[in-house]
């Protein structure tokens, strides 16, 4: 990253550290994760589960950059993942010769979308509009974290409720349940902040409606990969994903960046080394059924953060 001014380097980014580009427009958008310093403050730090001091910790970077060549340069980074991912596959005893766009696409092509959300969304008996009621000066008392990018209607989901809180009380609501709606204002699509905001303004209201669809805190994967030359199209780092390409078989079988995984194929890969979760996902083919939870829900249900309720 450089200034168009001059051409001195303000910052560089492993390609494997990209977990996002897109071009709209004249606008190109480049997200990468960076690996904070330890004396660094530990202020919107993203650090990985049981982290301790003296771990890696790491930020997002978020690049917006306009540019008439905003195309080219997505595309060129996109060629470089492709590259990369070729040397991948020399690495592995695979001919990336074998292995053509066509093909890939076909396989792409004959594949069905797997989204654990449409199974939810399509049932209208999970769809439900509640009304909940509360105190004046009270706190709605639950905490709510992202869906993920991957999920059908990118929204927040109720990560936890204190106990004796409104929330609680009320016995309507459930871990995992996708909040569509409050009080009418929509949430879909919005920055968890926002949501926030929007949840932490209903102090003074003694009555809150809701719009929720009702889902487990686990989201089901399915990825169907034919053979070990197709590659899965996502990226894991200490079990938790990262980045996803966009249109791979990954993101047909319902990955979603930001999400814990917690089983390959019906065994838990909670306590297992980063290492051996790569070494099963690589060597794995044909069905991959995966269970993942967003990844601060996974904390905040395992102890490992402590629940600031709003």
């Amino acid at each position: 990253v450089c200034p168009c001014s001059v051409q001195e380097t303000m910052m560089d980014h492993a390609l494997r550290t990209i977990s996002y580009i897109a071009d709209i427009g004249n606008i190109v958008v480049l997200m990468a994760r960076r690996r904070m310093p330890r004396s660094a403050s530990q202020d919107c730090i993203e650090t990985t589960p049981g982290a301790q001091e003296g771990k890696k910790q790491y930020k997002m970077i978020c690049h917006v950059f306009e540019s008439e060549d905003a195309q080219l340069i997505a595309q060129s980074i996109g060629q470089a993942f492709s590259v990369a991912y070729q040397e991948f596959l020399r690495a592995n005893g695979i001919n990336p010769e074998d292995l053509s766009q066509k093909e890939y696409s076909d396989i792409i092509n004959t594949q069905e979308m797997y989204n654990d959300d449409l199974i939810h969304f399509s049932n209208s008996e999970n769809c439900k509009e509640l009304q909940l009621e509360k105190q004046k000066g009270e706190i709605l008392g639950v905490v709510i974290v992202e869906s993920g990018w991957g999920s059908i209607l990118p929204t927040v989901i109720l990560a936890n409720m204190m106990n004796g809180g409104p929330a609680a009380r009320s016995g309507k609501l459930s871990i995992g349940d996708q909040i569509m709606s409050i009080n009418g204002t929509s949430l879909v699509g919005l920055p968890l902040a926002t949501c926030q905001g929007i949840i932490k303004g209903l102090k003074n209201q003694t009555q809150v409606k809701l719009n929720i669809v009702s889902c487990p805190p686990v989201t089901t994967v399915l990825i169907k990969r034919p053979d070990l030359k197709y590659q899965l199209g996502f990226s894991v780092q200490n079990g938790i994903i990262c980045s996803l390409m966009r249109g791979g078989i990954a993101e047909r079988g319902g990955v979603r960046v930001g999400h814990r995984i917690i089983e390959i194929n019906g065994q838990s890969v909670v306590a297992t080394a980063h290492e051996k979760i790569v070494q099963a996902l690589s060597n794995s083919v044909g069905e991959i059924h995966m269970k993942t939870m967003p990844a601060a829900m996974f904390r905040l249900l395992t102890g490992q953060e402590t629940p600031l309720y709003i």
